[in-house]
């Protein structure tokens, strides 16, 4: 154990994990708002996040900015992502989609036990990973550099780069956005009234489908935004990259107490702090074990969570 290293190096690992865990939070949002409304654990999420990492590259590829192409400049780095982020929360917004009608709907019309959901969420996303691994022939993909590291300011001894900063300050925009969304407007009400009562809910008026059918397009759009996220970071992308994501971004949901939007960004930001701060005590062989111990540990005392408020009683 080195705590040593970890007193020197305590807020580069803080910021490293802030940055990492902005993407575990938003790939949470999906877990969470599926489970908020239907109490539905969605493991193909992850396969969806996987999609849009692909549809990344594909996008940026075709506009000639492959593996080792040069930036084109502060606003067409700018540009390109955003049209990435389009692309890719269109396509992965569209993957959950037909996840939804395919994998999910038929069992709700027939009312099948929770245990069918369970097996078709796994069926899904194990369909949806070899399909993607028999198309890229299971080969990792690279990306441009569009964002080169640079050191904006230096606090605590700590330089903070402008893609931290930009990761960070996008993941809490659309967190913040998503949060609005679902509290502030018509359909948000529409959503929260279906997670609290879903039946009480269609007497009022409301389409229980399109809900259904919202909450997953809304989660599998902060997946395809995370995914040009972690492009950026990484560099790299592979049809596996999902799995321990998906994980992770799981354990995230379930920490800030699943089925809470705010608890979806509490609980991605401290698993990807606590797990980096693992890291520099025993070594980054030891990261994950560190991030699911520390799920377990809070559980035993919060098994709700560390917010445990659910999507269908936030407060308006």
């Amino acid at each position: 154990m080195n705590f040593e290293f970890l007193g020197d190096n305590f807020m580069s690992l803080t910021v490293t994990g802030l940055t990492q865990g902005a993407i575990y939070a938003l790939v949470a949002l999906g877990y969470t708002l599926v489970y908020g409304v239907l109490r539905l654990i969605n493991f193909a999420h992850s396969e969806v996040f996987m999609i849009g990492t692909f549809v990344t590259t594909i996008v940026w590829a075709g506009l000639g900015f492959g593996v080792g192409a040069s930036a084109p400049g502060t606003f067409g780095v700018l540009g390109l992502i955003a049209l990435a982020v389009v692309a890719a929360g269109a396509a992965s917004g569209g993957t959950a989609l037909i996840v939804e009608r395919v994998a999910y709907r038929p069992l709700r019309k027939r009312n099948a036990p929770s245990l069918i959901f369970l097996i078709s969420a796994i069926g899904a996303s194990v369909a949806l990973f070899e399909l993607v691994g028999a198309i890229t022939d299971r080969q990792p993909r690279g990306m441009p550099s569009l964002v080169q590291p640079k050191v904006q300011f230096t606090i605590f001894g700590a330089d903070v780069t402008n893609l931290q900063i930009g990761i960070i300050l996008s993941a809490l925009a659309m967190l913040a956005g998503l949060d609005i969304f679902i509290n502030r407007t018509r359909l948000g009400r529409g959503v929260r009234a279906v997670a609290q009562n879903p039946d009480v809910a269609a007497l009022m008026g409301v389409n229980k489908d399109r809900v259904i059918m919202l909450i997953f397009v809304l989660g599998g759009m902060m997946a395809g935004a995370a995914s040009v996220l972690y492009d950026v970071k990484v560099g790299i992308t592979t049809y596996s990259v999902g799995f321990l994501i998906g994980i992770k971004a799981f354990t995230a949901a379930v920490l800030g107490g699943i089925g809470n939007l705010r608890g979806a960004l509490l609980g991605g930001l401290l698993l990807g702090v606590v797990e980096n701060y693992g890291a520099g005590v025993f070594g980054n062989e030891w990261m994950d074990v560190v991030a699911f111990v520390m799920l377990v540990v809070v559980l035993l005392f919060r098994p709700t969570g560390l917010l445990g408020e659910s999507l269908g009683r936030a407060r308006a």
